[in-house]
C-alpha cells in the first residue's frame, strides 16, 4: 500500500501579473484574465531555483508528516530540465537538504504529468522493495524563465510560474491512501512543444543563445490533433482511475486539475458530471508544471474541500505529450493540521 501523509508548497513571493503579462504580449487584460485564466502567478525571486525550492517544500513535507529525513528511504525528484545546472541529477540536492543521508534518490521527467507518474513509480516501489517504507517526492518548477511573450504559438503556456512542491509517501497508513493511477502517452505530438536548440540536434552557440525559449514546432499540427483528444484523454484516465479502484465519477469528492485554460478546466468538470464545487481553480498561481496536483490539495484540505473519508481524483497532462490520473481515499486519522501559510519554507 502506499499513503500520502505530508504535503509541502513552496512559493516565491514575487508577482506576475495578469496586467503585465497583458503588456508583455500585447493581448488585451480581460483576455489574460477570463480567457488564459490568469489574475497573476508567482516568479522567481533571487536564490529560488528549482530544485532547492524543491527542497524547500520537501522539508515542509516532512514536518507535516512528523518524518525525519533520516528516516527517508528514496527521494524522486520531478524537477523539470530546467533547473540550477545543465546535464544534472537534481534528487542528490534534494535528499541533502532535507537531511536524507541513508536514502538513494532518482530524477523523474514525464513533464507535467510528472507527478502522477512518480507516485505509480513510489507505489511499484513499496510493493517490489520490502526494505523501502518511506518514499520523498519532491521538485521545483521555473520555466516560466522560457516564455518568450511575443510569441502567440506559445500563449497556452503564458502562465508558467516557479514554485515547489513536496508529498511524502508512507508504506502505513493513516492518510491518503493511494488507490489506483492510469497513464497515457500519445506520441503524435513528441517532438511539439521543446527548447529547439541547446541539444545535441542543435547545439548552443553565440549566435543562438537568444533562442533558448520554448517554442511549438507545428502549431497548427498541435491545435488541431489537441482539440480532438485531449478532453477525451482526460476524461479516459480519470475514469479508469477511478474504474480501477471501484469508483465512478459520482463518488467524487474533489478534482485536483492543474491549471489550464477556464473553457478547459469546466469541459473536464462537466465531462465527469462534476460542479465548479469539486475542484479549485489556481487562477492566482498559474501553473507549476507537474507541482499543479500538489497544490491543488493543499489549498483544498486548507479549504475544507476534502478530510477524513473523501474520495480524490488528480488529473494532470504534460507535453510530449501525456496524460495521467490517481485516485487516493483519505483514511481516517489522515494528514495532520496544516501549519503556517502556503508560502512558508
Amino acid at each position: 500500500m502506499a499513503y500520502l501523509q505530508g504535503l509541502g508548497v513552496y512559493l516565491p513571493l514575487p508577482r506576475m501579473s495578469s496586467g503585465e503579462i497583458a503588456a508583455a504580449s500585447g493581448l488585451p487584460e480581460w483576455v489574460v484574465r477570463e480567457k488564459l485564466g490568469i489574475h497573476q502567478k508567482p516568479l522567481p525571486g533571487p536564490g529560488d531555483h528549482p530544485a532547492h525550492m524543491g527542497g524547500w517544500a520537501a522539508r515542509q513535507a516532512l514536518g507535516e508528516a512528523q518524518v525525519d529525513g533520516g528516516e527517508v528511504d528514496v527521494v524522486i525528484s520531478i524537477t523539470d530540465e530546467h533547473k540550477e545546472y545543465p546535464v544534472w541529477s537534481s534528487a542528490p540536492l534534494i535528499a541533502q537538504i532535507v537531511g536524507a543521508e541513508r536514502a538513494w534518490s532518482f530524477d523523474l521527467n514525464q513533464k507535467c504529468a510528472s507527478f502522477i507518474t512518480a507516485l505509480t513509480v513510489a507505489e511499484g516501489l513499496l510493493a517490489a522493495r520490502l526494505g523501502v517504507n518511506t518514499i520523498l517526492i519532491a521538485g521545483g518548477y521555473r520555466n516560466g524563465d522560457l516564455i518568450d511573450y511575443r510569441d502567440e504559438n506559445v500563449r497556452f503556456m503564458y502562465d508558467l510560474a516557479a514554485g515547489g512542491g513536496a508529498a511524502l509517501i508512507a508504506r502505513e497508513g493513516p492518510g491518503l491512501k493511494l488507490l489506483s493511477t492510469r497513464l497515457k502517452t500519445d506520441a503524435v505530438l513528441a517532438e511539439s512543444v521543446r527548447v529547439a536548440v541547446g541539444g545535441t540536434a542543435e547545439p548552443l552557440t553565440p549566435e543562438n543563445l537568444a533562442q533558448f525559449k520554448l517554442r511549438v514546432a507545428q502549431p497548427e499540427l498541435m491545435k488541431r490533433h489537441l482539440e480532438a483528444t485531449s478532453l477525451p484523454r482526460f476524461l479516459e484516465v480519470i475514469g479508469g482511475a477511478l474504474e480501477e479502484a471501484g469508483y465512478t465519477p459520482a463518488d467524487l469528492d474533489y478534482l485536483a486539475l492543474l491549471h489550464m485554460k477556464p473553457s478547459a478546466h469546466k469541459a473536464v468538470l462537466e465531462g465527469l458530471g462534476l460542479s465548479q464545487q469539486h475542484s479549485l481553480y489556481l487562477a492566482d498561481y498559474g501553473h507549476l508544471g507537474q507541482l499543479d496536483p500538489i497544490l491543488s490539495l493543499r489549498f483544498a484540505k486548507e479549504a475544507g474541500k476534502i478530510g477524513p473519508g473523501s474520495l480524490i481524483a488528480l488529473a494532470a497532462a504534460g507535453v510530449g505529450y501525456h496524460w495521467g490520473a490517481a485516485v487516493l481515499r483519505w483514511e481516517d486519522g489522515g494528514m495532520t493540521p496544516l501549519g503556517g501559510k502556503s508560502d512558508a519554507v
